[in-house]
């Protein structure tokens, strides 16, 4: 089902775009971001969570602008942190601080009984994505379950975009949800962290490729610093990039840094946009325009 939301007129996309950086759709776009505040009371921690667990202690959009700006990305989307589970209130004050600069990714509680009524008030204010991770639940059960059916029938039929935190062997999984909902956009993040634990295997490869058969699937190339080798120059992940590219289309792929851990002692900011926009040669210009920001722009900031 179409929505008014997914025909702006070029002129709103134009409006949307104004930011700290200015009217300029043509930056990059950074797909995978988290912020948060020194603790505070205003923003208490969810459940489980404690100060110290705040690694860095704090990660707000300044001290994300003086990464991001030197590299051209004028435009991040912003993915709810764990810490605060599903209350997004800081997410969404950093996305009204700063008009058109911030897309958002939020967590909402599938078990409750008002989940399409926060979906859809959170997308009034600009979140266009929701986050999915399993934890310690049986995943078959999970993802059968009925407030997950609501979620992916919810997104497809407002142009929102479900977006799993997954591991590879929960691959076949997702697809078989793919095809349960064909309509509802899916973006994997981070390869499905293939590679964190050890060199992506050939079958993790095609398991992750097979999700290309489902035209609303994308995939995030992200988190290079916790990927393959695990350091910069980051290339032993141009295989993967490579297999991605060539099945689902660059225009399927966004890349991102996930932010602040790519940050973190022996990792910056440079070397991860580098790896897409300097360090690949088998993509090209339209595939590098599609990767570091139409794709993106289209799932994120319509």
């Amino acid at each position: 089902m179409t929505t008014r939301r997914q025909f702006l007129t070029s002129a709103s996309a134009a409006a949307l775009s104004t930011s700290l950086f200015g009217a300029n759709a043509t930056g990059h776009i950074d797909a995978h971001v988290h912020v948060w505040p020194q603790h505070t009371d205003a923003f208490p921690l969810a459940e489980g969570f404690k100060p110290a667990d705040m690694q860095p202690p704090s990660f707000t959009p300044e001290q994300l602008f003086a990464h991001c700006k030197p590299e051209g990305v004028t435009r991040i989307v912003l993915i709810q942190m764990s810490y605060y589970r599903f209350d997004n209130r800081y997410m969404l004050k950093a996305m009204a601080d700063h008009p058109g600069t911030f897309g958002g990714v939020a967590i909402v509680d599938e078990t409750q009984p008002d989940v399409v009524d926060k979906m859809k008030a959170l997308a009034k204010q600009g979140v266009r994505g929701f986050r999915i991770y399993a934890g310690e639940k049986n995943l078959q059960q999970w993802l059968a379950s009925d407030g997950m059916a609501t979620m992916w029938k919810t997104a497809a039929k407002n142009g929102l975009a479900i977006c799993p935190l997954i591991n590879p062997d929960t691959l076949p999984l997702i697809d078989d949800m793919c095809e349960r909902y064909p309509d509802t956009r899916v973006v994997i993040d981070h390869f499905a962290r293939l590679g964190m634990k050890a060199p992506p295997t050939a079958h993790e490869v095609k398991a992750l490729t097979a999700l290309s058969r489902h035209e609303h699937t994308f995939v995030k190339t992200s988190a290079f610093y916790a990927l393959g080798n695990k350091a910069a120059p980051y290339t032993d992940l141009g295989l993967m990039i490579r297999a991605c590219r060539d099945t689902f289309g660059a225009d399927r792929l966004m890349w991102a840094s996930d932010c602040p851990f790519q940050v973190d002692p022996g990792h910056n900011y440079k070397d991860s946009i580098a790896l897409i926009r300097d360090r690949l040669d088998f993509l090209s210009a339209s595939d590098k325009t599609a990767m570091l920001r139409t794709t993106a722009e289209r799932v994120f900031f319509h």
